[in-house]
C-alpha cells in the first residue's frame, strides 16, 4: 500500500498584471511625475553635497591647502577640535574637562544596560554631576576655574544631565499631586505645571538669570546655578504630564492589588506603579531627553558657552580658513544627529526588550 501525503491546496499564483502593480505603486500619472521629480531633485542635491564633502574636499594640510580647493576644508575640524569640544576652558586644565566628559559618558552608557538598573545607578546619576562640577571648578587643585569659563561639549552634557535627572525629583511629586483626590493640592499642581509650560524656555532662563536677582537685592546667584534651576523646573513641568499619562495608562487593578497586599501609598507608588508607568512612557521620555539636548544652545543667550557656541567661535575664523563656517556647523550637526539617532534607536530596542520580557 502506498501512503500518499496531501500537501494541501496549491497556492494560487499572483495573476495581477504588471501594469496594475505599477499603477498601485505610483497612484496616478501626476503622482508618478511628482515622485520622479522629487527623486531627481534629491539625487542632484545629494550628488553636489557628496562632491563638495568628499570628492573635492581637502583632507590634509592646513589653511593654505584649503584655498586651492573648492570643497570642504576638513583640516579645520582637526586643528580646531579642542576649541569646538571644550570651548574657552583653560588649556592647561584640559584634563579636567576630558575626565569630566568621560565620567558622564560612562554613567549614561551604563544607564543603557537594563541589568545595571538599580539604586547604585541612581546614586551614580546623583553623584556624578556633583563630582563633575567640583572637578571643572578645580576644587581638588590649587587653580580654580570660574563657571563662566566652562564650555563646550562637557558643559552641554552636564547641563543636560542635571536638567534631565533633577527634573524627576520635581516631576514625580507634581504628577502624583496632579492625580491627588485633595482638591487644593491638585489645583496647586495644575497651576504650577500650566504656568511653567505656558512660557518658552528662553523666558524661563531670563527670569532665573535677571528677574529673580532683582526680586532679592544683594543676592548673588551663580550663572550656572540659575540656568540649572530654571531648566530643572521647566523640564519637570513637561515630565510631570508624561508621568501622569503613564500612571493613567495602568489598570486600576494594579492599585487595588497593591492595597490588598497591605502596601502603603508610598511603597505602592515606588514598587508597583512608578516602574510600570516609566516603562509605558519610554518613547516620550526619550523624546523629552532629545528635546532638552537640542535646547541647550539657548543657554548661550545668557552668557554660557555650550558646544554649539564653541563651534560658532571656531567658525569665526572665516578669513584664515576658507569655507570653515559651513564645515563647522556641518560637524556640529553631525554630532547632534549621531547622539539623537543613537537615542532613538536605543528607545526602540528597549521597548522590544521589555515587551519580550513580558513587561508590557
Amino acid at each position: 500500500m502506498t501512503l500518499r501525503i496531501d500537501a494541501g491546496p496549491k497556492p494560487a499564483e499572483d495573476s495581477t498584471p504588471i501594469a496594475e502593480r505599477v499603477a498601485a505603486l505610483v497612484g496616478s500619472p501626476f503622482n508618478a511625475a511628482v515622485s520622479l521629480a522629487v527623486t531627481l531633485l534629491v539625487g542632484v542635491v545629494a550628488w553636489h553635497f557628496l562632491r563638495w564633502a568628499l570628492i573635492d574636499a581637502t583632507w590634509s594640510g592646513g589653511a593654505e591647502a584649503c584655498r586651492t580647493q573648492t570643497g570642504a576644508c576638513w583640516p579645520f575640524v582637526r586643528v580646531n577640535a579642542r576649541l569646538m569640544f571644550f570651548g574657552v576652558y583653560p588649556e592647561w586644565a584640559l584634563w579636567r574637562a576630558e575626565l569630566s566628559l568621560a565620567l558622564m559618558v560612562a554613567v549614561i552608557g551604563a544607564s543603557m544596560a537594563p541589568p545595571l538598573w538599580g539604586w547604585q545607578l541612581a546614586l551614580a546619576w546623583a553623584l556624578t554631576p556633583a563630582l563633575v562640577c567640583l572637578l571643572l571648578s578645580g576644587v581638588f587643585t590649587s587653580t580654580p576655574v570660574a563657571t563662566n569659563d566652562w564650555g563646550g561639549l562637557p558643559l552641554t552634557v552636564l547641563v543636560w544631565m542635571i536638567a534631565f535627572a533633577g527634573s524627576f525629583v520635581v516631576a514625580i511629586p507634581l504628577a502624583l499631586a496632579r492625580r491627588s483626590r485633595l482638591g487644593g493640592l491638585r489645583t496647586a499642581a495644575v497651576v504650577a505645571i500650566e504656568l511653567i509650560r505656558a512660557v518658552p524656555m528662553l523666558v524661563a532662563l531670563y527670569v532665573s538669570r535677571f528677574i529673580v536677582p532683582m526680586m532679592a537685592p544683594g543676592l548673588e546667584i551663580n550663572l550656572f546655578v540659575s540656568v540649572e534651576t530654571a531648566l530643572v523646573f521647566f523640564v519637570a513641568s513637561y515630565l510631570a504630564e508624561i508621568l501622569r499619562a503613564g500612571f493613567q495608562s495602568l489598570p486600576r487593578g494594579q492599585t487595588e492589588a497593591a492595597q490588598a497586599l497591605g502596601l502603603s501609598y508610598f511603597h505602592a507608588v515606588r514598587l508597583v506603579l512608578l516602574p510600570q508607568a516609566l516603562r509605558a512612557v519610554i518613547p516620550a521620555l526619550v523624546n523629552l531627553g532629545i528635546g532638552i539636548l537640542l535646547s541647550t544652545p539657548l543657554i548661550a543667550v545668557i552668557g554660557m558657552t555650550d558646544f554649539l557656541s564653541a563651534v560658532r567661535v571656531a567658525a569665526a575664523q572665516e578669513q584664515e580658513w576658507p569655507r570653515c563656517f559651513t564645515v563647522a556647523y556641518l560637524f556640529a550637526g553631525g554630532v547632534y544627529f549621531a547622539v539623537c539617532f543613537a537615542a532613538s534607536r536605543y528607545s526602540r530596542w528597549l521597548e522590544r526588550r521589555l515587551r519580550a520580557a513580558g513587561h508590557s
